[in-house]
Parts: C-alpha cells; structure tokens; sequence
C-alpha cells in the first residue's frame, strides 16, 4: 500500500527478484508518486524528476496501479488478506509532528506539512489558504522549512511557470508577505540545511537575506563540527558570504535567526506574535536556555519540526512513534510478534528520516525478509487478487487504474500548454476521477 517511492521502489526490487510475482500497488489518491507529488516545492523540478523513473516502474505493465482506494473504508484489512500472501505498507508520514509550545493551536499557526500539500494541490485539503500577513515566522532549520520559506519569498510571477493550478496563483499574486523571520533553536553549525538547497533560497530573485552577527560567534564544538563535517562547511560558509555580503534591497526579506527557542505564540483569537527565548552554546554541541526573551510581531507562523506517520486501519501502528513497529521491515504485532505476511518500507517503517537514496537501501532491507519468507507464505490456500477489482466495484469506489493516471497525466499537460508551461495539475479527487474514468474533459 503506497504509491510513493518507497512502495514503488520495494514493488520493482520484488519483481527482480520474483519474476513472475503478481503485485498490486494500492493507492488511496487518484495519482502514484506520494511525496514527490505532493511534499516537493513546485519551484524543484530536479527533485520532481524523480516522477520520470517512478512512472516506467508502473509504465511497463507488470506491476498493477490501484488508485483512489482507501483501505479501511473501501477495503479492510481483513478482506486484503484473503486476497494477498504479502502486504507491504508504504504509506509514508504525511502529518506534522506534534508542537507543544504555548499558543501553537491559534488561527494562523500552521503546520509546514499543511502548507505544502495546499501548494501542492494536494486533492483532500481545502483550495484557500490565508496570505494576509505581512511578517511571517517559520520555525525550523532543515530543508521543509527552506522550501516554506523559498515558496513564500517568490515572485507570483515565478511560481505561475510551475504546476501550481490557478487556485493556489491566485492566492500567491495577492500575497501580503513581505517579511519572513527563520528560527533555529541551535545555532549555524547545527543548521540541517543541505547546501544546494541552502543556496538556492539565495538565488531568489527581488530578496533580502538578513543575518545577525552574533549568531555567528561560534565556539570550539561548533568550529569541529564543521571541520568534521562537509556538508556543514558548505552551509556555514554559504552563510557567512550573505553575512559579509549584506545584500540589500528587495521587495521581500528574509530574516535568520539563530539560538532562538520559541516560547510562545501571541495572540487573542489569531497569531499577533511570536516570543522566544535565547540559547547559547554549551561548549559540547548544543545548547542550554537563556533569560533573554523577543517578541517578534508576526501575522502567521509556519511550524517545519517533522512529520509524523498515520495509521492504516486494521494494521498495527506505534501512536508515540508514528510508526508501523517493525524488525527489518518485518511487522510486528501484539506481543512484539512477528505478524507473518505483513512488512514495512519507507518512512511508515523507520520514521521521516533520510533522502531518496535511504528510501532504496529500507526497500532493499525489507524485500530480503519478504523473499526469505516467501516460500512458508505462499504455502498458504490460493489467493485471488484479482477479484479485488470485483469487490471494488460492487462497491462503487471508482478504482483509477495506470490507464486512467495516464488519462490524468495527459490532461494536466495538455492544460499546462495551453498555459504556457509544462504542466498544471488537477486540482480536485473530483476532477481526477472524471477525466481517469472518461466521465468528462478537463477544462483548459
């Protein structure tokens, strides 16, 4: 289950290494490809590339694409194990991670995980989003929060050439940001940044980059994290050539602050604020509170502290971790059993952790344990997957298959150019629906 790179990359390691293996992809969107889809800024088409490899693994026709289908509501648990020897959950951690800080529920505090899938069009969040603050705070220092930060600080203009639909334009062209203040509770030797991305926020055309110099006075761990730590010598120098560059100008600025832990968001009945608290360095790489406070005035804050999994009902999920609990890949139940038949892959499996390249090495791990354990599993009475469809169908769930994703696909394209640019998505479970089943024309 999952259509993202974890499930797709684990389905095609099985394929070679089961010839002959039938294997269904269930996906409850309309459309393959998770995260790449829907968690990546518009503005990166080096990353959505991605897509391109991930659409020959379901492209070649040996690997069946279910879509639209929600295990638990238009299939349980129990009915996909009559059908299937192995399941395989790859269904990702979509939600923000839990932020406990006083205030952190008022209108206008938002997770970052909420605002990329609303940019994103991502079909089951709402078409409106407010952009009616001027001074923003973004808390966080890893690459979620570069691409919050990035989306907000471009030109309408900009965004307009990528795949956003004309909802999500629309909101940017009347967006009242100007000012966007970055919070890191540790300092610029811990940042979390990768450097290409770092560099990329200084690229934006029409931006102010401001730093503080005092963030900048680092201590002996912090200059031996970085000398022991490439990628961090690339971030941290990226930072001092802005610093020394003091690059002025700009219709929209953007503010990095170091060493400040949030210790409220202000307001009464929406964010009018947001108060933090000052750290320093406590000689061994981290870092330990202060008496100093700041409150900066501020319209909206944006939250980029993690995600966190969901559970799939009817399967065994780990509600403090956000986990699917696992050894290896292999499920495990009460007792800390192995559940047989049942594995995990992907960030459902070890947490919202690692880049592309991680998601391979996991899928490998867990198709090791599927293969090893096949020959006992497949020992098992006779399943009948394809009577799946069957049941799906009695039921009225409108199944979209790879036929009708490639329907979808055409569709957005042939939108897009009529627009000028490559692509421009579907916005709604609706709309999708109606072009992948042939119900009606998308509108250009």
């Amino acid at each position: 289950m999952g259509a993202g790179p974890a499930g797709l990359y684990a389905a095609d390691i099985l394929l070679s290494q089961v010839p002959g293996a039938r294997i269904d992809v269930i996906e409850a969107l309309p459309s393959p490809f998770g995260l790449i889809r829907y968690g990546v800024a518009p503005d990166h088409p080096r990353i959505r590339s991605i897509v391109d490899s991930l659409h020959q693994i379901l492209d070649r026709g040996a690997i069946r694409f279910l879509g639209n289908v929600t295990v638990g509501s238009d299939v349980t648990a129990a009915e996909l194990k009559q059908r299937y020897d192995v399941i395989l959950l790859a269904t990702g951690a979509l939600q923000d991670a839990a932020w406990d800080v006083e205030g952190g529920d008022l209108p206008g505090s938002f997770g970052a995980a909420d605002f990329v899938a609303w940019y994103d069009s991502h079909p089951d969040y709402p078409q409106i989003w407010p952009l009616e603050a001027q001074s923003v705070a973004v808390i966080g220092n890893g690459n979620v929060a570069l691409d919050v930060v990035r989306v907000l600080a471009r030109r309408p203009e900009e965004l307009a050439l990528t795949d956003i639909p004309e909802h999500v334009r629309l909101a940017f062209e009347a967006s009242a940001v100007r000012d966007i203040h970055v919070f890191g509770r540790r300092g610029p030797a811990q940042a979390k940044f990768s450097p290409l991305e770092l560099r990329e926020l200084g690229q934006v055309p029409g931006v102010q980059i401001l730093l503080e110099d005092r963030d900048f006075e680092l201590d002996d761990a912090d200059h031996a994290a970085i000398g022991a730590n490439g990628r961090l010598r690339q971030v941290v120098k990226t930072m001092e050539q802005w610093r020394s560059g003091r690059r002025e100008g700009g219709e929209r600025r953007i503010h990095l602050h170091f060493h400040w832990r949030p210790e409220r968001v202000e307001g009464d009945g929406s964010v009018t604020g947001l108060t933090v608290r000052r750290t320093a360095p406590d000689g061994r790489g981290g870092v330990a509170d202060t008496d100093e406070l700041r409150t900066f005035a501020v319209g909206a804050v944006y939250r980029a502290v993690g995600y966190f999994g969901s559970p799939v009902e009817g399967f065994p999920f780990d509600a403090d971790a956000g986990v699917v609990p696992n050894r290896a890949g292999r499920v495990l139940g009460p007792g800390r059993d192995v559940a047989p038949g049942l594995y995990a892959t992907g960030w459902i499996k070890r947490g919202p952790v690692g880049l592309i390249g991680s998601t391979k090495s996991d899928a490998l791990e867990t198709v090791a344990g599927i293969v090893e354990d096949l020959p006992a599993l497949a020992a098992a009475p006779d399943r009948a997957p394809e009577s799946l469809e069957e049941l799906l169908s009695a039921r009225g769930v409108p199944v979209v298959t790879w036929d009708g994703w490639l329907a979808i696909d055409a569709a957005e394209v042939a939108r897009g150019a009529a627009q000028g640019r490559q692509r421009a998505k579907l916005a709604t479970r609706q709309e999708m629906t109606d072009v992948a089943l042939g119900r009606s024309p998308v509108s250009l």
